[in-house]
């Protein structure tokens, strides 16, 4: 388990999706890049877009606007692909744009409210507050959730 007392800060990578802005931890994220061409794969879950070829590996590209069931949008100069590794898996979730690094002081976030913002409450770990900005910290165990355990390494 992570030690938690002497983080007194978490480093995050913030996205937006419309108007609202998420937050993922830094250290789960590999790299940022802008949109590939992305291959359809038959019978995936309505959410993964499809898969890329990412220097060799191939990996599942998740689209966090169906997963959260928010309205598609056209594809922008801003949209991006953040690589994320988690629990040995990589994959990526396709955002309307990266908008910082930032560091966010862990007295900074909130447990998710009870109704939490119309999203399922298992994708979201708190909400954390810089000044006037809500920023959604993202439980990115359960973005992909089972889903990838048939895949072969």
């Amino acid at each position: 388990m992570k030690e938690e007392t002497k983080m007194a800060e978490e480093q995050l990578v913030t996205f937006g999706l419309g108007s609202e802005e998420f937050g993922v931890d830094i250290m789960c994220v590999q790299e940022i890049i802008r949109i590939p061409p992305i291959t359809r794969v038959p019978k995936a879950p309505e959410y993964v877009e499809g898969v890329i070829n990412l220097r060799g590996n191939v990996i599942p590209v998740v689209s966090l606007r169906t997963r959260f069931g928010m309205e598609r949008v056209e594809e922008s100069d801003l949209s991006r692909i953040i690589v994320l590794q988690v629990q040995n898996k990589v994959f990526g979730i396709r955002v309307d744009a990266v908008t910082e690094v930032l560091r966010l002081d862990t007295e900074s976030i909130e447990p998710p409210p009870p109704v939490a913002l119309g999203m399922d409450s298992h994708f979201i770990r708190g909400v954390g507050k810089i000044g006037e900005r809500l920023l959604i910290l993202l439980n990115l165990d359960h973005i992909m959730g089972g889903e990838m355990n048939h895949e072969s390494a």
